[in-house]
C-alpha cells in the first residue's frame, strides 16, 4: 500500500489525495437487475420480502443498493441464482450506459470476464445487438460463459483469445475496452491491491496496446468507450490523452452522471472512491 499511496500523492495535491484514502473503505453491496428478465420494481419486491432493504439510482433505473447486507445475502435469492440479478458496483454499471448500444450494432468487448458489462450491453440493447466479447484467461473465460449462460446473453459470441490479436480484418460500431489495470480504485480492507511502479507500467503498457487496437478495429465514426477500475491518471487521462494525439482519434464527452468526482480532463469521467463507488475512470473516442 505505501507504493500506491506514494504514486497516489505524486498525481493528486493533499486534499484530493485525501479525499481517495477515505474512500478506501468497505463497500455498500450493489446490483444490477437483469432487464431481459426482470423488472426493477419486482426484484425490489423479491429482494424485501426476504427481508433485504434496497435503495434507487437516480441515474440509472435498473441499479440497486442494498445498504444493510453483504454480498452472501443476495447469493442465496432465486433472483440471484435464475440470473435475474447481477452483483455489480456503481462504478462499473457506467461504462455500457455510456457506450449506449443498439439493436442491430455489432459490438467488441475487449476485455469481456467476468461479464458484468458485457451482459449489461447485452440488456441494454434489448439483446438486439450483435456483441463479440474476447478473455484470453481460460479459467476467467469460463466465468464469462457461466455469466452469459446465467444471464440468458444467448446471442453474444464468446472467444477465448487475446483481443490485441485480431485481425485488423473485423470492424465494429462500438467497443467497450474495460482495460486490466492496477485495481487502484477498488481498494478496500477486505480488499488490498497489490501495486508496485513496476506493475503500474506494465499495466500501462498493455492498456496502451489495447486501446490502440481498439482503434484499428473501430469504424468509422463509431464509438469506443475505454474505462479502467482505477484512479492513477497514467493509466487513465494521461493514457488516453496521449494516444488520441498519436491516432487522431477526438474525445467525446462522456456525459454528466450524479457520481463523486476526481480532477481528469475535460469530457472524461474519474470516479472518487467512497461507500458507494469504486474508484473508475471513463472516455470515450471516436475516429474521422
Amino acid at each position: 500500500m505505501t507504493a500506491l499511496f506514494k504514486a497516489l500523492r505524486s498525481a493528486y495535491d493533499a486534499e484530493t489525495v485525501q479525499k481517495i484514502e477515505a474512500g478506501y473503505s468497505e463497500r455498500l453491496v450493489s446490483l444490477r437487475v437483469n432487464s431481459l428478465r426482470c423488472d426493477a420494481e419486482t426484484a425490489r419486491s423479491a429482494l424485501e420480502a426476504e427481508g433485504i432493504a434496497t435503495e434507487r439510482v437516480p441515474w440509472y433505473p435498473d441499479a440497486l443498493v442494498l445498504p444493510d447486507v453483504r454480498e452472501s445475502a443476495v447469493e442465496g435469492t432465486e433472483l440471484y441464482r435464475t440470473g435475474k440479478i447481477y452483483l455489480q458496483n456503481l462504478s462499473s454499471m457506467l461504462p455500457p450506459l455510456i457506450l449506449a448500444p443498439q439493436a442491430g450494432e455489432s459490438i467488441l468487448d475487449m476485455a469481456a470476464a467476468p461479464g458484468g458489462k458485457t451482459t449489461e450491453l447485452y440488456a441494454l440493447s434489448d439483446g438486439k445487438a450483435l456483441i463479440t466479447a474476447c478473455e484470453r484467461d481460460k479459467i476467467r473465460f469460463e466465468r464469462l460463459k457461466f455469466n452469459l449462460q446465467r444471464q440468458g446473453a444467448t446471442r453474444v459470441t464468446a472467444l477465448c483469445t487475446d483481443a490485441a490479436l485480431l485481425d485488423d480484418f473485423f470492424c465494429f460500431d462500438k467497443i467497450l475496452l474495460d482495460a486490466p489495470c492496477t485495481g487502484s480504485g477498488t481498494v478496500s480492507p477486505a480488499a488490498p491491491v497489490r501495486f508496485s511502479e513496476e506493475y503500474l507500467q506494465k499495466c500501462v503498457r498493455a492498456q496502451e496496446k489495447l486501446l490502440k487496437k481498439g482503434l484499428k478495429l473501430l469504424k468509422r465514426g463509431g464509438t469506443l468507450v475505454y474505462s479502467t477500475c482505477s484512479v492513477l491518471p497514467a493509466e487513465n487521462g494521461e493514457l488516453v490523452m496521449r494516444v488520441a494525439r498519436e491516432t487522431g482519434a477526438t474525445l467525446l464527452p462522456v456525459g454528466l452522471f450524479g457520481v463523486p468526482r476526481l480532477p481528469a480532463p475535460q469530457g472524461t469521467l474519474a470516479v472518487c472512491p467512497t461507500e458507494r463507488f469504486e474508484g473508475f475512470f471513463v472516455a470515450k473516442l471516436t475516429k474521422e
